[in-house]
């Protein structure tokens, strides 16, 4: 296993532990941080406007398109370890 993969499950296990939560924006980051890292491009189709929750998600991973599993994990790391 990589440092870097070992270093995002430590951060992953940290997201839920952190002391306070973050606000609205932040969580769709780490949410579209972590899906990146974890499935890649979002190929998932846009949820309809009655979603508005799966429809900020959907926006938030789409936005990352193109960035490589690699880059989103460290993205990830430095985000959690910004938060705690």
């Amino acid at each position: 296993m990589s440092d870097l993969k070992a270093r995002f499950e430590a951060a992953v296990a940290n997201s839920k532990n952190l002391s306070e939560r973050p606000d609205n924006a932040t969580l769709l980051k780490i949410y579209a941080l972590y899906k990146q890292a974890t499935a890649g491009d979002n190929a998932d189709k846009k949820p309809g406007f009655g979603d508005m929750v799966g429809r900020a998600k959907w926006d938030a991973w789409n936005g990352l398109k193109g960035v490589s599993s690699d880059d989103a994990m460290q993205q990830y790391v430095d985000l959690i370890e910004s938060l705690s």
